[in-house]
């Protein structure tokens, strides 16, 4: 049985695992992200080192979900926002080979996430897949016949700039308020309920947990992103057209009513041929990027790149 190493960089949290080749993982490790590419390139590469050293199986690669426009033929971060100060330009592929002696494939972490969302057993018959990543920033992916789509510009997916018609409470990581990460990712959502209470901001755990306790605003806040998430994603697949969504991120797996709003507001919106589009949260739930990544990990040892 063949083990490798899966890693999910995210704004907030580095994710870390081995995963057999059956897809199960086999261990896990969960870290903040600390600030700046040096710190967190050595932070990964420790996690790695670490399952590694526990592991009963060698490890034979590693696959890297990194935020960020990524140069997966490179492995190199080509250019990202201001959610990750000093990501940009980061030599990730050649800095993990060199501190791990291990062949690393990296891509961008929502298409990463995509490829292990992808493996749902009920997207079998559905071939083009937007699959959307809601946490810190706002991200998607296009996938066709299990493979993500680059575009040209290796931008092909990046909704989290779409426009809309709301200004967020906090800028989106490029630095506009008019773009759709900054009113449905999960710090701008947790801005926007301290600006309709005149609050303090508080961690969105907090806010989602006043929701469920029965706080108006809370309700109104959170609802409010996940229907304007949903609208916007209905004109997007007008204009793309796919077989199926998927939905993950940490907004959508730790509120669970997320994703409900989402599906009903896409589905109101949509065009007619659309309005019973499968809306899906895959079951393998926070799991999914690791799950991808390991895939993308497999991808080396295929002879095929992401």
């Amino acid at each position: 049985m063949s083990t490798v190493a899966a890693v999910d960089i995210g704004g907030t949290k580095i994710a870390a695992a081995l995963v057999d080749d059956t897809g199960t993982i086999r261990e896990r490790i969960r870290v903040d992200t600390p600030s700046g590419a040096t710190a967190i390139l050595c932070v990964v590469a420790e996690l790695v080192t670490g399952l590694r050293e526990r592991s009963s199986e060698p490890v034979q690669t590693v696959g890297v979900g990194a935020p960020g426009v990524i140069d997966s033929t490179a492995g190199v971060v080509r250019s990202a926002t201001g959610t990750m100060p000093g990501w940009a330009g980061a030599p990730v592929r050649d800095e993990l080979t060199g501190r791990l002696g291990l062949p690393v494939a990296v891509a961008n972490d929502v298409r990463t996430a995509a490829l292990g969302a992808v493996m749902d057993p009920r997207l079998d018959d559905h071939p083009q897949v937007l699959h959307v990543s809601v946490g810190t920033g706002v991200g998607g992916a296009l996938i066709h016949d299990r493979r993500p789509m680059t575009g040209p510009h290796a931008v092909t997916g990046e909704i989290g700039h779409l426009l809309v018609p709301s200004f967020g409470a906090l800028a989106c990581g490029c630095g506009r308020r008019d773009h759709l990460e900054a009113v449905a990712a999960g710090p701008a959502i947790a801005a926007a309920y301290a600006r309709a209470t005149a609050q303090p901001v508080r961690p969105l755990t907090d806010v989602a947990a006043r929701m469920r306790a029965g706080d108006i605003d809370a309700q109104t806040t959170i609802r409010s992103a996940a229907q304007l998430l949903g609208r916007t994603l209905a004109g997007l697949i007008a204009a793309i057209d796919v077989d199926a969504v998927t939905l993950g991120g940490g907004v959508v797996h730790g509120i669970d009513e997320f994703a409900g709003v989402v599906r009903a507001a896409l589905h109101a919106e949509a065009l007619p041929p659309l309005r019973s589009l499968p809306v899906l949260v895959p079951p393998a739930g926070p799991d999914t990027p690791l799950l991808g990544a390991a895939q993308l990990a497999r991808t080396i040892t295929q002879g095929t790149r992401t």
